[in-house]
């Protein structure tokens, strides 16, 4: 019934369309999480010596495990903009770290930018997973001023995303009617965020990640895709069938990729960023199915980003006291395996019909009126 209003389809590139939106955060990401992965892909931020980009990526994880809890809350209060330009602004300040790093060979400076960057990844990954859930080479100063360029850019497209009750769908419905929170609420919903079965279940999946930091990222863009066109096709209208056969198909790479790491005696490969995109898209199919509400989704998304970071704070120190590689991949294929089958009792006794949580389902808006919402 809420169709009959519509007189024609809605331009697709609509600003405030959850395809725009969602563009625009991925161009955010691209932009500093992005230029991060390809500056730590260059092994130890680029140096010869990767003990201040080790040092500095400890801070990093260790402040980013806390405040990747508490930015959704702070995501909550806040709102995107504000949230996710004080995140992005970081990232330039970490790549900038190592561009003085590269001239005076002081760790100081790069440790107190990892440790800001883990507060603004905090937000900035909180923010992302509250809108997407809801919608060693040749290195100069020219090399860092590159990386600096394309994260401040990424800071300043964070300003054009639209808080999520400005979205509004093909059907004329807004995607949320979030009311910004308050600090007190905030403290009291994070905490019981420790005591909630469902993400209790998802945390050998975020330690999984966590623990596994060097993957080629080139493989990401084909396993995300893939893996997003399996979790959400329609197989029925029961909720969470498509949900079992993503984590089932995720199952069955993972253990080959695996096996197959074991079989090459621990030697890098793509593949393992194709195992890595696919198995962050389920995650977050997973969260984004437990809820449909954005201020419930932003604190299970920043619980889920910061118990990942200290399982990778803990991985930064394994790589600098040169802990085998096969102890390593023991670990991560341990964590790999016992998540899947946490992940199936999730999918099975938390998402709901068409998937909606209990939570989220009161709190979904409707049109604002006699009929379907556009802003151009």
């Amino acid at each position: 019934m809420k169709n009959q209003f519509l007189k024609s389809p809605p331009p697709k590139f609509r600003y405030n369309s959850p395809f725009v939106q969602i563009s625009l955060i991925g161009l955010v990401c691209f932009c500093c999480p992005g230029m991060y992965n390809a500056l730590s892909g260059m092994g130890g931020g680029g140096q010869v010596d990767h003990t201040a980009a080790n040092n500095a990526n400890t801070a990093l994880f260790t402040t980013f495990a806390l405040f990747g809890i508490l930015g959704g809350g702070i995501y909550n209060i806040l709102g995107p903009h504000l949230t996710l330009f004080t995140g992005c602004s970081t990232y330039i300040l970490y790549a900038g770290s190592f561009l003085y790093y590269n001239h005076h060979k002081h760790q100081a400076f790069a440790i107190v930018a990892g440790t800001l960057l883990g507060i603004g990844a905090g937000l900035l990954w909180a923010g992302q997973g509250a809108i997407m859930t809801s919608e060693a080479a040749s290195v100069n100063d020219g090399t860092y001023i590159g990386f600096m360029a394309f994260m401040a850019a990424g800071t300043l497209l964070s300003l054009a995303i639209l808080p999520p009750s400005k979205v509004v769908r093909d059907d004329g419905t807004r995607c949320s009617n979030i009311k910004y929170s308050n600090v007190s609420t905030e403290v009291v919903e994070i905490l019981k965020l420790f005591l909630n079965w469902k993400l209790l279940l998802i945390v050998p999946a975020a330690w999984t990640r966590g623990l596994n930091n060097v993957f080629y990222w080139g493989a990401q863009m084909f396993g995300s895709v893939g893996i997003g066109y399996i979790m959400d096709f329609q197989f029925s209208k029961v909720g969470g069938r498509e949900g079992l056969l993503g984590i089932g198909v995720v199952a069955l790479f993972g253990t080959a990729i695996w096996s197959g790491g074991l079989a090459n005696q621990l030697k890098y490969s793509r593949v393992l960023g194709l195992l890595d995109a696919m198995f962050q898209s389920m995650v977050y199919w997973v969260i984004g199915a437990l809820a449909d509400d954005s201020e419930i989704l932003s604190r299970y998304a920043g619980f889920y980003k910061g118990v990942q970071s200290a399982g990778a704070a803990v991985a930064w120190q394994i790589d600098t006291h040169n802990l085998s590689f096969m102890s390593q991949l023991i670990v991560n294929w341990g964590l790999t395996t016992i998540s899947y089958p946490l992940l199936v009792i999730l999918v099975l006794l938390a998402v709901k019909d068409d998937n909606k949580a209990e939570e989220g389902t009161s709190k979904e808006a409707g049109p604002t009126g006699p009929g379907p919402v556009y802003t151009y």
